[in-house]
């Protein structure tokens, strides 16, 4: 499921403070398995910034699918334009070992992918496409909707991906206003702004189960506000249906420093 989670857990805070570092702690509960943990750091400048998520599976389910993973993108943002200038990734499970990596040029498109699978690397260049003009990777547009959420106090909106191989639109909507209640899993509670995302793939076919399952079925996703700082964060998050269950991430904690 490391796909799912990666993909929703990025929708997360963005300052309004001239710089800041804001770091999540998140559980995942999937079916009947608390599934994974992950650690989510932010960093916004004026010019520039960074995104790190770290995820590991826990539990039973560490013992059934032992799985961990870094991901991390930096930036500049450039008249409230962000153009990504790294994304790497590199993940462990029981007998693979993964990394990726895109390189960009300096204006902010992807000229080739790095690749290896238990350290047999590949490198493939890129073709340049118009369809490719820009599309941003996956963190960045998330990041992206949290500028414009702390902006705007809305979600609507469409964004273009590129991740090096395939292209599509990720959307989001506002579904309303809400309220959240404390459980075992996590303390926040009160009101809160419900969102959901869909992945259009433009048409495009892949075998990929959690791609598939991203792109058929809406996530859900509610906002709250840092009573200290002001900052929103994303408390919940909810797919209904997966292969193995309800899926529902939990925000445990958040510290935010200003830089």
């Amino acid at each position: 499921m490391k796909k799912i989670f990666l993909s929703l857990l990025l929708i997360l805070a963005c300052s309004k403070v001239q710089a800041a570092t804001v770091e999540h702690d998140f559980t995942a509960i999937l079916g009947v398995f608390n599934a994974s943990t992950t650690k989510f750091t932010y960093e916004l400048s004026p010019k520039n910034y960074a995104i790190r998520s770290e995820v590991k599976t826990a539990g039973v389910f560490d013992t059934l699918y032992p799985f961990k993973a870094i991901y991390s993108t930096t930036g500049n943002i450039k008249d409230k334009d962000f153009e990504t200038t790294s994304y790497k990734y590199q993940s462990q499970s029981r007998f693979t070992k993964r990394t990726k990596e895109l390189v960009y040029n300096d204006k902010g498109d992807p000229i080739f992918r790095l690749s290896s699978k238990n350290d047999k690397a590949k490198k493939v260049e890129i073709t340049p496409d118009v369809n490719n003009k820009d599309t941003t990777d996956l963190q960045t547009v998330f990041a992206k909707l949290a500028k414009q959420y702390n902006e705007l106090k809305f979600c609507d909106s469409r964004m273009e991906v590129f991740d090096g191989k395939r292209r599509f639109d990720v959307i989001f909507k506002d579904e309303g206003q809400d309220t959240l209640t404390k459980n075992e899993y996590s303390s926040f509670e009160g009101p809160a702004v419900k969102c959901s995302m869909y992945i259009d793939k433009l048409n495009s076919k892949d075998d990929d189960l959690m791609w598939e399952l991203t792109s058929k079925h809406p996530v859900y996703f509610w906002i709250m506000e840092d009573k200290e700082s002001k900052m929103p964060f994303i408390a919940h998050v909810l797919v209904e249906d997966t292969p193995l269950g309800r899926l529902d991430v939990y925000t445990k904690n958040i510290t935010v420093k200003d830089k």
